[in-house]
């Protein structure tokens, strides 16, 4: 009788372990063939170079040496780092904020301004730049046309001078409400009893805010911060859009994507691109793990 029951408990655990790996096995496939498999055929691809006679010939590191050396790639990569340090800050700081506004409980129609502040990241990037870009129109935007009718100058929202910001501002409109939900879902995480105490204690709203409910988003912060990272270093669709409307602004280097995609698909050097791209990966890595090393620093303290 022990020998029989133990026999079918092995059987119900090998049994239960299959499942689990049935249910784990689409997700590797998928993992292995969309993304590792590119990846290391990238990796392998990104130490050749082709030439006219020979066509494809191993050049080991050549490629990584010409990329580190390349001033367009670093420009573009000093370019998305202004552009991260201008815009995830002020995107953060708005996603909190509409974060503890609606936990406080205090809004009206809670989950109508919910759902308006994450609608726009339901908006494809594409759709989003398109409208972006009719608004910022030297000529026809509702911007300028205001201007227009006060009689003040238009801001020349597609120059120089302003483009990194207009694009600064088409992102902050797609990603804030993506950023929020993380933030409000990380707050309805915390136990009402901390603010029953808090309350008992006589801290207001404020003293609340400040003192349980930021602290207790560090982690959830961190991840916002994290995908902010990559998203930033990462940015293609809004200026390769936009390159269209200011051609003379946005040139097929202005951020690393957007030169490692134009060195492939225009220039024809698809080794070259993947050498580009891979350093790309290791700039976003180091800034993830700088950021993730400063984190758990401050947080031993």
């Amino acid at each position: 009788m022990t020998a029989t029951t133990s026999k079918r408990r092995q059987e119900g655990t090998r049994r239960r372990a299959l499942a689990g790996y049935m249910f784990v096995a689409p997700f590797m496939i998928v993992f292995l063939l969309m993304f590792l498999v590119p990846l290391l055929y990238a990796a392998y691809f990104s130490l050749f170079r082709e030439q006219l006679v020979g066509g494809n010939v191993f050049v080991g590191l050549e490629n990584y040496t010409r990329a580190f050396g390349d001033e367009q790639l670093w420009t573009g990569i000093g370019r998305v780092a202004l552009f991260f340090l201008i815009q995830v800050p002020v995107m953060l700081a708005a996603a909190l904020a509409f974060a503890l506004a609606l936990d406080t409980g205090l809004t009206r129609l809670k989950r109508t301004t919910r759902l308006g502040i994450f609608v726009p990241y339901a908006v494809p990037g594409v759709i989003a730049t398109l409208m972006w870009g009719f608004l910022y129109g030297p000529e026809y935007g509702p911007f300028a046309q205001l201007a227009d009718a006060v009689g003040a100058a238009a801001p020349d929202f597609l120059g120089p001078d302003l483009m990194l910001g207009s694009l600064a501002n088409i992102v902050f409109w797609e990603f804030t409400g993506y950023n929020m939900v993380i933030l409000y879902a990380a707050l309805r995480s915390v136990p009402t009893e901390i603010y029953e105490a808090a309350a008992v204690d006589g801290a207001g709203q404020w003293r609340t805010a400040w003192s349980i409910k930021i602290p207790a988003l560090r982690g959830a912060l961190a991840v916002c911060m994290i995908f902010s990272i990559i998203g930033a270093f990462q940015l293609f669709n809004e200026p390769q859009l936009m390159q269209s409307l200011a051609p003379t602004v946005i040139d097929a280097a202005y951020t690393p994507n957007l030169y490692a995609y134009n060195l492939a698909f225009v220039g024809q050097e698809y080794n070259y691109a993947a050498a580009v791209s891979f350093v790309l990966g290791l700039v976003i890595l180091a800034g993830s793990y700088a950021f993730m090393f400063a984190t758990n620093r401050r947080s031993r303290r």
